[in-house]
């Protein structure tokens, strides 16, 4: 029953288990948010996933497009044009079709920090006219953007359907 303490319980899943270097580190944590944000939407149920349950506006749907963006914009280059924009879907966007943009954007974000050896380097970015970040920024701030985004998403899925766990 939603919003009840006995909703749909997943089990916790724990942090990761990497490797020693400080960017295998950074990655391991990094993608560990990532699967749990987008395991958060993926299943959600329309029309609850696009609901504002907060006075912010926020929904479950729209945390994930903005990260999508925020993905795009650091590790691609792209430009983005309004912050705010990013946090809304088009109707049409089906819950699966945001979660594949998300796992598509960071796929490929990913290769890009595949060619990134050296934390301190810039991000080598494919495109922008801004100069890039370094990769030990750029990670640190994804795992901070992610996790805060991802905490929302906990809460807001629990508002939903009653669903827990990561």
């Amino acid at each position: 029953m939603p919003g009840t303490p006995h909703g749909n319980r997943r089990r916790d899943t724990p942090p990761p288990r990497t490797g020693n270097s400080e960017t295998e580190v950074l990655r391991g944590f990094l993608d560990y948010l990532r699967t749990s944000v987008a395991a958060k939407v993926d299943g959600a149920l329309e029309p609850p996933v696009r609901t504002t349950v907060v006075p912010s506006g926020t929904n479950l749907l729209g945390l994930l497009s903005h990260l999508t963006f925020v993905e795009r914009s650091m590790f691609l280059g792209e430009d983005v044009t309004s912050w705010e924009a990013t946090f809304r879907t088009a109707p049409t966007d089906s819950v699966a079709e945001v979660v594949a943009h998300y796992r598509d954007a960071v796929e490929r974000a990913n290769d890009v920090l595949d060619r990134c050896t050296d934390p301190g380097a810039p991000v080598l970015r494919p495109r922008s006219a801004r100069p890039a970040p370094s990769v030990r920024w750029a990670l640190t701030h994804m795992i901070e953007e992610t996790g805060r985004h991802a905490g929302h998403a906990d809460i807001l899925r629990e508002l939903i359907d009653g669903s827990t766990g990561r």
